[in-house]
């Protein structure tokens, strides 16, 4: 077959799964329904865990470069500025965890640049291509586009959303709800009169969790803004007049906005595929799963599934991809717990709604008891994510554990005597204070020996996705 892998769908998902197979030479083609790109922000906060997989794909630099950490909120009621707040703690880098706090960059941003990372490869996104229908046997799918081109692929993946193609052709049920009681004014905009260094909120005192917030948005001269709906806003314009109007009234005048790019009346679907596969056909991302915005969660973890299923799916193994399902599907229903949890929190007028933890950071997200996991016993097991830690090599260079890990390649770590193969990749590292020959590299600082829980002779595998695949000593 020309086609091995078809995915239908070029949000963040789709992309980061077409990354993973071309860089591992697997031929792919990803269409996409919309006759333009995407040029909004929707999904602007990307979590510490999604950093690190976007190092391992070659485009952090680019998503740092274009992106913020986050901004103080300016918080002002009846017009008058009362306090400044955080969404969250900075927390400062170390060895184990190298990007501990969350970014922001508009999806539209985040997917142009993966964009131009997938073309590096030779692909390119087919815009205005939508699936019409498809068919699959023992031994692949044969997809119908609505350019009347047919295509045979060994693999079909839809990452083509919530309102999926693939998963309502497939008859799979997308069990959850949609709660019309709570809905939220989404979108982007330029307003004149508010500083780009900070996000802020407009609300009445005698209601100030009913407002409207402003945050800007890197590298851009606008502004994503969101204000919740009550229940007697069943008609809601999203018109600029109206986004003015609606301003004006809590914030006492004073902001002019201009430029609106997109606008939107958002309704919290809470979703999840009653399975992730049928055959040879897998979804991922918002076909699989749909979140509230509260948290930004759903971006991440359709791009954590993407990270799981590419490797899976590079390899041809049916073993491997029978794993897909049970890892991630677990995952997601974690995650939309999460979500839905802060959600309520704002339905309820709760004053530290605003407030993120580690709960959504995603660098505990792991498949620890999951089918390519064996038991185990100590602070790091087989499931978990492989920590970083900072090495050097013979010559004294720095070397991170991340960089050993970095492509497409599974990665053995010997810690201390012991063979050393050549596949998979591995590398023998040495306790602080040793001397250092060849391809050798020292834990000068400990922090390797002390996240693996590392003794002479101990080996751990880790997978392609950097998570821990066993732990064994010798």
């Amino acid at each position: 077959m020309d086609t091995t892998v078809l995915i239908a769908g070029a949000g963040p998902t789709g992309l980061t799964l077409a990354i993973e197979l071309a860089r591992r030479d697997v031929a792919v083609r990803i269409v996409d329904k919309a006759p333009a790109f995407f040029n909004g922000s929707r999904g602007d906060g990307l979590q510490p865990r999604t950093l690190e997989v976007f190092e391992d794909l070659g485009v952090l630099d680019a998503v740092l470069a274009a992106g913020s950490p986050q901004y103080p909120m300016k918080v002002y009621l009846d017009g008058e500025f009362v306090q400044e707040r955080w969404m969250s703690d900075t927390v400062e880098p170390t060895p184990a965890v190298p990007y501990p706090n969350i970014w922001f960059l508009g999806q539209s941003q985040t997917e142009g640049i993966l964009r131009e990372r997938l073309s590096s490869f030779g692909v390119r996104v087919e815009l205005g291509v939508g699936l019409a229908g498809f068919t699959q046997s023992a031994s692949g799918v044969t997809a119908s586009l609505s350019t009347g081109e047919t295509v045979e692929a060994s693999y079909l993946v839809g990452a083509d959303g919530g309102k999926s193609f693939v998963r309502k052709a497939l008859g799979i049920p997308f069990e959850g709800t949609t709660d019309e009681s709570i809905r939220m004014l989404l979108g982007d905009v330029q307003a004149s009169g508010l500083s780009h260094d900070s996000s802020y909120w407009f609300a009445p005192a005698s209601s100030p969790m009913s407002g409207v917030a402003f945050t800007p948005l890197a590298g851009t001269p606008h502004f994503q803004f969101g204000a919740p709906l009550g229940d007697g806003d069943l008609a809601v314009e999203t018109s600029l007049p109206a986004l003015q109007a609606r301003l004006d009234s809590v914030s006492g005048g004073g902001i002019r906005l201009f430029d609106l790019a997109w606008s939107t009346v958002w309704r919290p679907n809470i979703r999840l595929a009653a399975s992730f596969r049928v055959g040879r056909v897998f979804l991922a991302g918002d076909a699989a799963h749909v979140h509230p915005p509260t948290g930004g969660q759903g971006l991440n973890t359709g791009v954590q599934d993407a990270y799981n299923l590419g490797w899976k799916l590079a390899s041809g193994s049916r073993s491997l991809l029978d794993t897909y399902e049970p890892e991630r599907r677990a995952v997601a229903a974690r995650v939309l717990g999460i979500s839905t949890a802060l959600m309520e929190k704002y339905a309820d007028g709760d004053e530290d709604a605003h407030r993120r933890g580690s709960e959504t950071q995603q660098l505990d997200v792991g498949y620890r008891g999951g089918p390519l996991a064996a038991a185990g016993s100590g602070a790091l097991r087989a499931g978990d994510r492989a920590p970083d830690a900072p090495l050097v090599d013979a010559n004294g260079k720095p070397v991170r554990l991340f960089e050993l890990f970095r492509g497409p390649h599974a990665t053995e770590l010997v810690f201390g005597s012991g063979a050393v193969g050549s596949s998979p990749e591995a590398h023998r590292i040495l306790p602080a204070g040793s001397m250092a020959s060849g391809s050798d590299l020292v834990d000068a600082g400990g922090h390797a020996y002390a996240a693996y829980e590392a003794t002479a002779g101990r080996r751990v595998l880790i997978r392609p996705d950097g998570y821990v695949w066993s732990i064994t000593a010798e």
